[in-house]
């Protein structure tokens, strides 16, 4: 061989099969990854929710403080950003905060699963109560994990 057909076919580049034994090991890949991914998302909007959760239950102690009183079911957490008549009420929140997936928090004083206290909770991915697993309702009555 001469110096130049040496020469193409090194510059030639890689053949049709290389490429896509190159696509499958890819899409092998991605097949191993991307649920795993989506595992850890799944599980780092529980706790964002949770955080969430945490962080508003602060104010709402705040609130009781201020009010010998939670809001009640009917003011809602909306008591939190817009004062709901009262007189020792200082503004808790700028805004309500959304859930992780984009829906309102709920809310009920006096609470179903803490009677003394209040229920504040997320409806999970699926926006619907109950659930399991990633569509679980995520709320003030569970332990921290």
């Amino acid at each position: 061989m001469t110096m130049q057909k040496k020469m193409s076919r090194a510059q030639a580049g890689f053949t049709l099969i290389e490429i896509m034994v190159v696509v499958i090991i890819i899409g092998l890949l991605s097949t191993m990854v991307v649920p795993n991914l989506f595992k850890k998302q799944v599980r780092a909007y529980q706790i964002k929710a949770g955080n969430d959760i945490s962080s508003m239950a602060s104010e709402l102690e705040l609130y009781r403080l201020d009010n010998f009183s939670y809001p009640t079911t009917s003011e809602g957490l909306r008591a939190l950003v817009t004062n709901p008549g009262k007189t020792n009420w200082s503004g808790y929140l700028d805004k309500l905060p959304k859930d992780p997936w984009g829906n309102d928090f709920q809310y009920q004083f006096p609470g179903t699963r803490n009677p003394n206290s209040y229920d504040l909770w997320s409806l999970g991915s699926d926006g619907l109560a109950g659930g399991e697993e990633g569509a679980k309702d995520i709320g003030n009555w569970e332990e921290a994990k």
